[in-house]
């Protein structure tokens, strides 16, 4: 066998805007080929040089490795497929993100266990972003559990599929800017929660409110934090700096703060603090940016497929 020859993927539901996104990908990437991608209504249209199969004529055992890009509650079914087959698998939807069958593929964190791992559960978008954000602070025990910490998020249009929704049309969305699952009530609070307690021992209260931007890609997340002692800016960048050194995926902007246009169509997460003045206990503010379909998706799935086969973890992403 040569070891320097392409390793066979298969991409399930190819033609939603993750779907489009992974093919997109992995078309430039060097040690991967795209042996098959799927759809059901756009079956016989062609991608990025693919043409689309129905997946119940899906080659699946020609891939080493398959991507579901399926929508939640569908997903599941296809990965058990794919698995039963002996294949390597990422899972794109939230089927498995709770699920002890799953590595849970936030890479940076759990980049040892998707090595290994026959089942990989992609993080949701928002909370790849929030999850990272938070992480350094959890971990060095200086959020206050006996307060709430506030996630307010703000994703473009393309974070809510490509199914056709009137709530999405551009007459909807141009020159607007709504809250959406408003209550804490989002369905990402629980996997916020569970990886937050699991991987940076903060178990208090987090209130999550979503936002949808009237823009095609990309998530702005403004996170209050609730500190035990307090920090100045320089103290907060150096306890991230320290924490992301070695990430190639993760900037942390010192003395600054980012905007989308730092991340859309690259695979990073960036990151600014600010320490919060005027306030009778310490916070800080933490502005963490990503594209929703590469990092917070398709981009963050590649970086998962490179480590669970040894390659290169940049192979094929722009970070």
């Amino acid at each position: 066998m040569n070891i320097n020859a392409p390793v066979p993927v298969g991409v399930l539901g190819a033609s939603g805007y993750v779907g489009k996104e992974l093919l997109r990908l992995l078309a430039g990437h060097p040690r991967a080929s795209v042996a098959f991608g799927t759809a059901e209504t756009a079956a016989g249209e062609r991608e990025q040089g693919v043409e689309l199969l129905r997946i119940a004529d899906a080659p699946i055992a020609s891939a080493e490795v398959v991507f579901s890009a399926l929508p939640h509650g569908v997903s599941a079914q296809y990965v058990q497929e794919a698995r039963a087959l002996g294949k390597r698998t990422v899972d794109l939807s939230a089927d498995f993100r709770l699920s002890p069958e799953a590595v849970y593929g936030l890479t940076e964190v759990t980049r040892s266990r998707v090595a290994t791992a026959e089942l990989v559960a992609n993080p949701g978008c928002y909370p790849t972003a929030a999850l990272l954000a938070l992480l350094p602070l959890g971990r060095a025990g200086l959020i206050d559990p006996s307060r709430e910490v506030v996630i307010d998020a703000a994703s473009g249009v393309t974070g809510a599929g490509r199914s056709l929704k009137r709530e999405l049309l551009f007459g909807e969305v141009a020159e607007d800017f709504r809250a959406y699952s408003v209550g804490n009530e989002h369905r990402h609070l629980p996997e916020l929660k569970a990886t937050l307690a699991r991987e940076g021992g903060f178990t208090g209260d987090l209130v999550f409110t979503p936002h949808l931007l009237p823009v095609r890609r990309g998530i702005l997340e403004t996170i209050h934090v609730p500190l035990t002692r307090g920090l100045d800016r320089a103290a907060a960048e150096a306890i991230y700096e320290s924490a992301y050194a070695d990430e190639p995926c993760v900037a942390v902007l010192r003395g600054a703060w980012p905007s989308l246009k730092d991340v859309v169509y690259r695979n990073r997460v960036a990151l600014g603090v600010a320490a919060v003045a005027n306030v009778q206990r310490p916070r800080l503010t933490v502005i963490a940016a990503i594209d929703n379909l590469v990092k917070g998706a398709a981009g963050q799935a590649i970086q998962n497929m490179n480590v669970m086969l040894g390659l290169e973890e940049t192979a094929g992403l722009p970070c």
